[in-house]
C-alpha cells in the first residue's frame, strides 16, 4: 500500500470498489433522511439576523444555536454506540428522529425566548446525534460497493442536506423566521416514515459497546491525530457557518442563495472532485492542501469587502468539501477500532470545535473587530494541516495496517499494493 504522499492506486484510505447509485432501497431510505438531518445544521444560517430581531436577541446570543446544538451532540456520541448496540441500528435511528420530530424541531418553532430556542435546539442535538452517527454506520453497513461508496453517499447526503437547509431557511423564514422549525418537522416525519418502511433492524454487534469505548479508542495514534486534526478544522469550518452570515448582514433570500451555492460546492467538490484528487496525489496531500487554501480563504473573507465575502464565503465550500470526505475516511479506516465506535471518538472529540466557533467568533468580534474572527479561524486551519504533515507517519501506517480488516467487514476482497 502507498504512503499518503503519493498518488495513483495505492491510497490507503481508498478501499473497495464503487457502486454509488445501485444501493438497497434500505440505504436510500436513510441517506434520505441524512439529508434532512443535515438540512437543520444550516436551517437557521439566513435567519440568524431575522431569530436575532424577532426575539430581542444579540449577535451572540443567536449563534448560541449553534452552540447549544454541537455541544449536547459532541457529548451524545459517547451515547450513541451504547443505545445502538442494544436496541440497533433501526430503532436508534427512529428514536433521534423522532426526537427531532416530535419534541424539538416543533418546540424551536414555538419558542418564545432566545432561552428557550436555544434549548429546544441542544435537544435537537441530542436527537441528531443519535440519528447522524448512527446513519453512518447503517449505511457503511449495508451499502453496495464497500465502505468508499458508502462514504460518497453518506457526504453526498451531507452536502445536499447543508445546501437545501440554508434554501429551505430562506423561503420559509422570509415569511416568518419560525416557518423552518416547522418545515423541517414535516421533512423529520417524513424520514421517520421512510425508514420506518424500508430499513429492516441490522444485526445487533456480538459485544455491547460501552460508554467509554469512544474515548478508548481515542487511544489509538492515528485516530487521536485525525481528531484532532478535525477539531481544529471543525472551528474554522463553523465560523463560515455560523458566523458569516452576520458579516454578509442580507436578507434571508440572499443569504439563503450564498449558502445555497456553497452547499452545492461543499457536495461536488466531497462526492465527485475529492476522490479523483485523492487518486492522484494521495489523501494526506489533499487534505494538507484544502486545509492551506481554506486558511487563506478565510483571511481573504475577514479583510475583502462585500462582494470578495460573499465569493469567498461560497468558495470555501469547495475546500470544507474535499475536508469533510478525506476526515471521514480516516476517521473510519485508520484505527482497529470497530467503525460505530471510531466514529463516536472521532466526533466527540471534533463537535466541541463546531460548539466553540459560534460562540467565539461573535466574541472576538466584540472584544477587537470583525476580521480578527476569521484570522482566528484561518490560525485553526493552518493548525489542523500542520496536525496532519507532523503525524503523517501514523495516520498513513494506521491505514495501511488496518485496510485488509475493514475490506473484510465491507464484504470486499483486500489485496496487497
Amino acid at each position: 500500500m502507498k504512503n499518503g504522499g503519493h498518488g495513483g492506486a495505492d491510497d490507503p484510505f481508498e478501499e473497495g470498489g464503487t457502486s454509488l447509485l445501485r444501493q438497497p432501497k434500505a440505504v436510500w431510505a436513510t441517506a434520505g433522511a441524512s439529508v434532512v438531518a443535515f438540512m437543520g445544521i444550516g436551517l437557521v444560517d439566513p435567519i440568524l439576523p431575522s431569530i436575532a430581531r424577532g426575539l430581542h436577541a444579540t449577535n451572540s446570543q443567536v449563534s448560541l444555536l449553534f452552540t447549544s446544538y454541537f455541544l449536547i451532540t459532541a457529548v451524545a456520541m459517547l451515547v450513541t454506540g451504547f443505545v445502538s448496540s442494544r436496541i440497533g441500528g433501526r430503532k436508534t435511528l427512529l428514536a433521534g428522529l423522532a426526537l427531532v420530530v416530535v419534541v424539538f424541531a416543533a418546540l424551536s418553532g414555538m419558542s418564545g425566548s432566545v432561552g428557550e430556542l436555544v434549548g429546544f435546539r441542544a435537544g435537537w442535538g441530542l436527537g441528531n446525534a443519535l440519528f447522524v452517527s448512527t446513519a453512518l454506520a447503517v449505511i457503511v453497513g449495508a451499502a453496495a460497493g464497500g465502505s468508499s461508496a458508502a462514504i460518497l453517499l453518506y457526504e453526498s447526503a451531507l452536502g445536499l442536506g447543508m445546501a437545501c437547509g440554508p434554501l429551505l431557511g430562506a423561503v420559509l423564514g422570509d415569511m416568518k423566521w419560525r416557518y423552518p422549525f416547522f418545515g423541517t418537522a414535516v421533512l423529520m416525519a417524513v424520514g421517520f416514515v421512510s425508514i420506518t418502511a424500508f430499513l429492516k433492524e441490522q444485526p445487533k454487534p456480538a459485544t455491547k459497546t460501552s460508554l467509554l469505548a469512544p474515548v478508548r479508542a481515542l487511544g489509538h495514534g492515528g485516530l487521536a491525530t485525525t481528531a484532532t486534526a478535525a477539531f481544529f478544522y471543525n472551528y474554522a469550518f463553523f465560523t463560515v457557518l455560523a458566523f458569516t452570515p452576520f458579516v454578509l448582514n442580507m436578507s434571508p433570500y440572499a443569504s439563503g442563495g450564498v449558502f445555497f451555492a456553497w452547499g452545492v460546492l461543499l457536495a461536488v467538490f466531497s462526492v465527485l472532485v475529492a476522490p479523483r484528487l485523492q487518486h492522484r496525489f494521495g489523501s494526506l496531500k489533499v487534505l494538507c492542501a484544502s486545509l492551506l487554501l481554506l486558511a487563506a480563504d478565510l483571511v481573504v473573507l475577514g479583510y475583502g469587502d462585500h462582494t470578495t465575502a460573499v465569493v469567498c464565503t461560497v468558495l470555501a465550500g469547495a475546500f470544507i468539501g474535499l475536508n469533510n470526505t478525506v476526515f471521514t475516511e480516516l476517521a473510519l479506516g485508520v484505527s482497529d477500532a470497530p467503525r460505530p465506535v471510531a466514529s463516536a471518538g472521532y466526533n466527540f472529540v471534533r463537535w466541541f470545535a463546531a460548539a466553540a466557533a459560534p460562540f467565539l467568533a461573535p466574541k472576538i468580534e466584540e472584544w477587537t473587530d470583525i476580521h480578527l474572527p476569521f484570522v482566528v479561524a484561518a490560525v485553526a486551519a493552518v493548525l489542523g494541516a500542520g496536525t496532519v504533515a507532523v503525524r503523517r507517519r501514523a495516520l498513513t501506517l494506521g491505514a495501511e495496517e488496518q485496510a485488509p480488516q475493514h475490506a473484510t467487514e465491507d464484504g470486499v476482497t483486500a489485496f496487497a499494493r
